[in-house]
């Protein structure tokens, strides 16, 4: 039985964790104490969910929980320094800071650590986010115990909305580009004069033209989605921001 510790101060623990080529020792102290944190953890690094879903939706709403009184956002996982590190350059989560439990004690501490042997995980965590607040659990959303790998409640969504539930969360925006055009510089550089994260899509490279056509039913650049709508080119987009 998954036990929530609301209430209850997190674990002492040392961290083993790789900086710049040298062994650094990192302790709960030095994470927790005076800050207001957002901890996930999953069951391991490159792994479908936490891939795919888990850890790139906290990188994409960090800004908004940082400014919603969140100091930091900690991903943990039962894995070595190694993986973390890699994986966390893999993900170009950037606002993402990873903490290796190599060997459960954290996870064990807060009661979940779980046998995944027929995975051939060994020991592992279960999947569950909480809200530290000077090293007290204010919060933890815990997945339920059923077969597999549930992903109901420990996204970032749903620590965003106990935060604070009239938070704005920001677009999904993808930019189709080439490179050396201007209309498209023209058009990241109004973005990013707002503050709108997006994803850049490099004709050529990512996609091709054929694959611009079939989405946009255009073959010149850029070519802007918001929300899955589409926008059009770099005067609409002006057009928009007004």
């Amino acid at each position: 039985m998954l036990t929530d510790k609301t209430g209850q101060r997190i674990p002492q623990v040392t961290f083993r964790t790789r900086q710049q080529d040298q062994w650094v020792n990192v302790t709960t102290d030095e994470l927790f104490n005076g800050k207001t944190v957002v901890v996930f953890s999953l069951p391991g690094a490159f792994t479908p969910t936490c891939s795919s879903t888990h850890l790139p939706r906290y990188n994409e709403l960090a800004p908004v929980l940082f400014e919603n009184g969140v100091d930091d956002i900690i991903c943990m996982s039962v894995n070595d320094t190694f993986v973390m590190n890699a994986w966390l350059a893999d993900q170009e989560a950037e606002h993402i800071h990873v903490i290796p439990d190599g060997n459960g004690e954290f996870t064990d501490g807060m009661g979940m650590l779980v046998d995944k042997q027929d995975l051939g995980f060994g020991k592992r965590s279960w999947r569950y986010s909480m809200l530290v607040k000077d090293g007290v659990i204010a919060k933890m959303f815990i997945e339920p115990e059923k077969p597999g790998d549930p992903f109901e409640v420990s996204d970032a969504d749903t620590m965003l909305a106990y935060i604070n539930p009239e938070a704005a969360k920001p677009s999904a925006i993808t930019v189709f580009s080439k490179p050396g055009c201007p209309f498209c510089t023209r058009a990241k550089q109004m973005l990013l004069d707002r503050k709108m994260r997006y994803e850049e899509v490099i004709i050529g490279q990512d996609a091709t033209s054929i694959s611009l056509k079939a989405v946009s039913g255009r073959s010149t650049v850029p070519q802007i989605f918001i929300d899955g709508r589409h926008i059009g080119g770099s005067d609409e987009l002006a057009e928009l921001l007004g």
